[in-house]
């Protein structure tokens, strides 16, 4: 059987916030870890039956661009619940989600503007 690994490095500022976020993996292609402002981690805990989260980011992750990330977090997860149940209505309440958060996003930007 392959084995592959996923790691994670989150360094953190003296109080003990998230500072830089670096992360490789051994079939990601290139040469040695990536920088990223954010990650979210999700596990199924077959034995309580229930999900284990682990979400970071750094000080540099400006608002719009969490938000952004939230909205294709739930884009992304949408199309993995597609794929792995067939569950067409889910995915698509979950993709008009993502349309309404775009929205009140987009919204809430030219607001900012005026």
């Amino acid at each position: 059987m392959k084995e592959s690994d996923i790691r994670i490095k989150v360094m953190l500022d003296e109080e003990q916030v998230p500072d830089r976020i670096f992360w490789d993996a051994d079939d990601k292609g290139g040469d040695g870890p990536e920088e990223a402002r954010a990650v979210s981690v999700a596990l199924w805990d077959h034995m309580r039956k229930n999900t284990l989260r682990i979400d970071l980011w750094t000080k540099e992750m400006p608002v719009d661009e969490m938000k952004r990330f939230y909205i294709d977090s739930i884009g992304g997860l949408a199309q993995s619940l597609l794929n792995a149940t067939g569950d067409q209505f889910m995915a698509e309440e979950m993709n008009s989600l993502c349309e309404k958060l775009v929205k009140h996003v987009e919204e809430e930007n030219k607001n900012q503007q005026s």
